[in-house]
């Protein structure tokens, strides 16, 4: 899933410098605007395995945020903004390889819900109800299996997670992986082919159908090309990155059937990733899960954000 889109988004850039070459002032504008917005708004703490990245928004209900591939806290505070704004505290880590946090010699998704324990217990929190968001419903997942004591709900967002029915979406030689590293620490590639052709990146880095977004409302645009922005600087997350590369294209199933907490498992049908069959097979091995499937939307839910939000807030409150 990553690999294939970096591949994309690195022959778009290319083309790109290849036709009129880069302008250097815009490029070094944006990524310094980048840097500067990551730099600021998050804490860390010493986690068992190094330094990990957390930042918070709202009060009222504390709710953990876990961010999607290209992500880190940023991308989990915008992901969770209609909630911190409507009563909740919502607690934003960034993953293993992403911004701020160490990337451990087990990066496993078990390993990084290990770590949100870590996390709660430096925040003094007790039991929380956790979101994770495409390959972030990995390392939620397994929190809800191996802690049973501090997960008191989870919600499966578009979860790019096993699935019979779900193919992988790729598989990476060597000779790929190393290109897809070279190319993620390359912030102009990125930054080029997100000028050069935002159709494209919507279509493969969103896995959405670009015509549902020209056809939303300007709010919805803007929330879009938002989470699209927030991947810079792209080499700030390259680890992250290609660790879901490899946790998320072809993932392992989980032992679903373990998880006692309630579950929400929301997805799109039209998820070119493929999530819709995820989110169906999570409910049908969790008892008593709850599935909501858009017909339309893609990856990022285009149309629904109002909705998701409102859905998640409500099953939240139903926990007591």
């Amino acid at each position: 899933m990553p690999s294939r889109r970096t591949f994309i988004l690195g022959a778009v850039a290319a083309g790109a410098l290849a036709g009129g070459g880069l302008a250097t002032v815009s490029f070094r504008k944006s990524l310094t605007a980048a840097e500067d917005r990551v730099s600021v708004g998050s804490s860390t703490f010493e986690a068992s395995y190094g330094t990990m990245e957390w930042a918070e928004a709202g009060t009222g209900t504390p709710l953990l945020m876990i961010h999607g591939t290209g992500g880190g806290f940023d991308q989990g505070l915008a992901f969770g903004r209609r909630l911190s704004a409507g009563g909740f505290r919502v607690i934003a880590p960034s993953r293993f390889g992403y911004l701020r946090s160490d990337y451990p010699d087990d990066p496993s998704s078990a390993r990084q819900a290990d770590v949100f324990v870590e996390l709660l217990d430096h925040l003094g929190i007790d039991r929380i109800p956790i979101v994770g968001g495409s390959a972030g419903a990995l390392s939620a997942i397994e929190f809800a299996i191996r802690h049973p004591d501090r997960c008191s709900g989870l919600i499966a967002l578009v979860p790019a997670t096993y699935a019979p029915e779900r193919p992988s979406l790729w598989q990476m030689t060597r000779w790929q992986e190393r290109l897809m590293r070279a190319m993620l620490e390359w912030d102009s590639l990125f930054w080029a082919a997100l000028n050069v052709s935002p159709d494209t990146m919507i279509g493969t880095m969103l896995a959405t159908d670009p015509a549902l977004v020209a056809a939303a409302s300007a709010d919805e645009k803007a929330r879009v090309h938002e989470i699209l922005s927030i991947i810079q600087p792209l080499s700030r997350r390259s680890r992250g990155l290609m660790n879901d590369a490899r946790l998320a294209s072809d993932p392992a199933p989980s032992d679903l059937r373990r998880i006692s907490a309630p579950t929400l498992a929301i997805s799109v049908e039209d998820d070119r990733f493929g999530t819709a069959d995820a989110a169906r097979y999570l409910a049908r091995e969790v008892a008593g899960a709850r599935l909501v499937i858009y017909p339309q939307g893609g990856h990022v839910w285009v149309g629904h954000d109002e909705q998701l939000a409102a859905e998640i807030a409500a099953f939240v409150r139903s926990l007591g």
